[in-house]
């Protein structure tokens, strides 16, 4: 199923609508659906270099909207059915321990799920399930999204065809150590 779906969404890249069809992917990816916008974005990049830009900034004001879903999914579900089960078993009181760990680590978490491979959707709604303060929760997005977005539309953009295969391949570990490195600098200057 996740074939098709993957399938689907790349045939996307080709349609007259792309724009709007990688909006509504890009949305949806932050709280629910389980395909990144960069199949659509790297095809139709590809396909018309010179809209690099407009391509990427879609899909970062698509991903932060959506994430805000994604949040507000968490808050709202946390509140309404979490809560009152964890209650009910006598685990009120991790998750709160829980949710201040994760929020202490909060600007971490966003970031590192904003330009790796991890689902961004979990974060989004672990962020309002733990409330997480909304402006560091969008700042952090932004900032996260715009990084991998615009990374890979630069790179599109400067190398074409040939840094596809990097980017589809290598790109996600990439980031994913640029991350591991930022953390591990914040944590020897804190210590050090």
């Amino acid at each position: 199923m996740i074939q098709r779906l993957y399938d689907w969404t790349l045939n996307l890249a080709q349609h007259r609508h792309a724009l709007w069809a990688l909006g509504i992917v890009a949305f949806l990816e932050s709280s629910v659906f389980p395909i990144p916008p960069d199949i659509l974005m790297i095809p139709m990049i590809l396909a018309t270099p010179r809209r690099a830009w407009l391509i990427a900034a879609i899909a970062l004001v698509a991903s932060v909207l959506g994430g805000i879903l994604g949040y507000m999914i968490g808050a709202l579900a946390f509140d309404t059915l979490g809560q009152p089960i964890l209650a009910s078993l006598g685990k009120a009181d991790a998750m709160a321990e829980f949710s201040t760990r994760f929020n202490d680590m909060g600007f971490w978490a966003v970031l590192g799920a904003g330009i790796t491979p991890f689902p961004f959707k979990v974060i989004t709604i672990m962020s309002g399930w733990t409330g997480m303060p909304l402006g560091v929760f969008v700042a952090t997005s932004i900032l996260a999204r715009g990084l991998r977005f615009f990374i890979v539309a630069g790179l599109l953009w400067q190398f074409g065809a040939p840094i596809r295969d990097f980017i589809e391949r290598r790109l996600a570990l990439m980031f994913t150590l640029v991350v591991v490195l930022l953390f591990g600098g914040f944590i020897l200057v804190k210590y050090l």
